[in-house]
């Protein structure tokens, strides 16, 4: 019988003390991302918490003051137009801070979505690779400014260039009047404040609808220009339909962060609940309310002071129902390639 050699001894990359060390190292690490995710989720949980807990004490008063049901105490909340916990007669109409925080949210999409998205394909399909990147960073840095420095630029630049061009066009449809006779914009107004809110969100549509456009696959667009459409037919026709979801979901993101923004509509709509869909005039968002109200010497525990958490609970569930929506409606244009 002839004996077999040996086999080779195989010899591990690392050593077996090494190997345990990290696999230790490894399982720290794994523990450490789990606390940090789990609390997230917690820190969200107690979010909702405080304010679901606060907002059953507002109408518990409201049902104190105005001797009525719980039934009729949300009837109030949610189909009135009169918002003054803070005076007598006390109302608790909510609809007076969403018509200005719909009405400012509307204004700012329709400066940011178009300008958002034709400087997405710009920085995406047309821009040489330097200028993308200076501009992308400078992008990046305008989303980084303060919003009370977007408030001030609402209130002192904004605001008196929009009242000189409504003038100006009153002016000139019916000239020879008297300087009082023509429409004055007021100093605040939803107009100014939306359109800033509009010049604040680009940034965040701008480069994530780059992003979303750079993620399509390329072979997508050699095949357009293989098929002989120029650079603008193929963005349009071809990149934008298949970035549907991307688009939609920077689009809910933006606006999302228009509907929650305070330091804007604090300075430049003004501080008065009123019910009015007119941008022409001024009136207070949720977020403004809030502010105000959170600045004044309200006693801890009293109905003005439980307002607040009131007006909280109905911005969040405006920015839940809308990144729900975005949600679905990114799941139905999603494109796999």
């Amino acid at each position: 019988m002839v004996d077999q050699p040996l086999a080779p001894r195989i010899e591990l990359p690392i050593s077996a003390s090494a190997r345990q060390k990290r696999i230790w190292v490894e399982r720290i690490i794994g523990s450490f991302l789990f606390i940090a995710a789990f609390s997230s989720v917690m820190i969200t949980t107690v979010i909702i918490y405080i304010l679901l807990s606060e907002t059953a004490i507002f109408f518990q008063k409201v049902m104190e003051v105005h001797q009525e049901s719980l039934i009729g105490a949300l009837a109030e909340f949610l189909t009135t137009t009169e918002w003054s916990p803070l005076i007598e007669p006390v109302s608790i109409g909510v609809w007076a801070l969403l018509s200005a925080t719909i009405t400012t949210c509307v204004i700012a999409s329709f400066v940011a979505i178009p300008f958002g998205t034709i400087g997405a394909i710009y920085l995406s399909e047309f821009a040489p690779a330097k200028v993308r990147e200076i501009l992308k960073p400078i992008l990046e840095l305008l989303a980084a400014v303060p919003t009370v420095v977007y408030g001030y630029f609402a209130l002192l630049f904004v605001t008196p260039l929009l009242q000189k061009i409504i003038l100006g066009v009153q002016q000139w449809y019916a000239p020879g009047k008297e300087p009082w006779e023509y429409y004055e914009l007021p100093g605040f107004n939803m107009l100014g404040a939306g359109i800033v809110v509009g010049l604040m969100v680009i940034p965040y549509i701008m480069s994530m609808s780059e992003d979303a456009l750079q993620a399509i696959p390329s072979h997508l667009r050699e095949g357009s220009y293989a098929m002989g459409a120029t650079r603008l037919q193929t963005a349009l026709r071809v990149l934008l339909p298949a970035a549907t979801s991307g688009l939609i979901a920077a689009y809910i993101l933006g606006l999302a962060r228009a509907v929650g923004e305070t330091m804007i509509v604090a300075v430049a709509a003004g501080l008065q609940p009123k019910f009015t869909f007119n941008p022409l005039e001024g009136a207070a968002t949720t977020t403004a309310y809030i502010v105000s109200a959170s600045l004044g010497d309200l006693p801890h525990g009293s109905l003005e002071y439980q307002s607040i958490f009131a007006a909280g609970i109905m911005l969040f569930l405006v920015t839940f129902l809308m990144n729900v929506a975005g949600y679905f409606i990114s799941r139905r244009y999603r494109e796999v390639y």
